[in-house]
């Protein structure tokens, strides 16, 4: 199949893009209880148009890419309230419909608004299982298990005509490696980012380094880089994945709140130079500096709002 890749054409234009932010932190503040091993799955079956909204307040806010609501939608997970596979693909391809009806309406309103793309969110394994692995990378799965369980929510993104791929909080080599593989029979284009140990090693421990060198070797790759990290550890990762490859990067980590995966529960950010909670830069005062380590795109994880976006996109819009 023959790549598509507006994701590279914008790049290569020299766009530096604005990612959006969390989708169930804006879910949770209309009033959505997202307690649920579905977490933001769950309102694609119960409110579908909140998750048009908030993607309408992320283009309004100045991102450019907005990231679909099936981060944790697979059949598997369906099928555990006897949602058919059927049902299940239908609410995957739903999450992309929404965010083009959001993109076309704000584009109506707004027809000079610069080109915005649709990233079909592929989740890792451990988001199904629901239990914080995606931040350990200690589940054990076979290259063709792995592929078993992303190829059906992946054809079904296809189908319903997301630009690209966002291959997103992957905590292992073993399952980018299948995840590598499995896109590139479907000739769209990706991003890959990865959730960390430390500045240089993916939660697995694998060596930010290798991750790098296994991704270039795949053309659909367009960026790579991390998300659903601390602030503190974008700059040592961006500074370990710039050494290692020449694609673009891309950073959309956490607010600078801790979170423990275990009690699924925020705290505040840890001590910073001795101040209990102190964050030294927000999101968009850090965004030149990872600019300047090579991230293209720009955005936000759990605990960012629109207004942090908003600040970004000014942020990068300063040159």
């Amino acid at each position: 199949m023959p790549l598509t890749n507006p994701l590279s054409r914008m790049l290569l234009a020299g766009a530096d893009l604005t990612v959006d932010g969390a989708l169930a932190t804006e879910l949770e503040t209309h009033g959505c209880d997202l307690e649920d091993s579905l977490w933001s799955a769950k309102v694609l079956l119960e409110q579908p148009e909140l998750i048009k909204q908030v993607h309408r307040d992320y283009f309004a806010a100045g991102a450019q890419i907005a990231i679909t609501a099936s981060y944790q939608a697979t059949p598997q997970g369906f099928a555990q309230r006897g949602i058919l596979e059927a049902e299940a693909l239908e609410l995957v391809a739903l999450s992309v419909r929404l965010a083009q009806e959001a993109r076309r309406e704000f584009l109506a309103e707004n027809p000079s608004a610069k080109p915005m793309l649709i990233a079909g969110s592929v989740g890792p394994y451990g988001a199904f299982l629901a239990d914080g692995s995606e931040y350990r990378g200690d589940y054990v799965l076979s290259a063709d298990e792995f592929k078993d369980f992303h190829r059906p929510r992946i054809a079904a993104l296809v189908d319903a005509g997301a630009d690209l791929f966002a291959c997103e909080t992957l905590p292992s080599l073993s399952e980018a490696r299948a995840l590598l593989e499995l896109v590139e029979e479907y000739g769209v284009e990706s991003w890959f980012s990865f959730t960390l140990r430390d500045g240089g090693h993916i939660s697995d421990g694998t060596t930010l380094a290798d991750v790098a060198r296994l991704c270039g070797q795949y053309s659909h790759v367009a960026a790579i880089g991390v998300n659903c990290v601390p602030l503190e550890l974008v700059s040592p990762a961006l500074d370990a994945l710039a050494k290692a490859t020449d694609l673009p990067l891309i950073a959309y980590p956490n607010s600078g709140e801790s979170y423990d995966p275990t009690s699924k529960t925020w705290g505040p950010a840890p001590a910073t130079d001795g101040v209990e909670g102190a964050q030294a830069q927000s999101l968009a005062e850090l965004s030149d500096s990872w600019r300047d380590a090579g991230a293209r795109l720009i955005g936000g994880c759990c605990r960012t709002t629109p207004r942090d976006i908003a600040a970004v996109a000014h942020a990068l819009a300063r040159k």
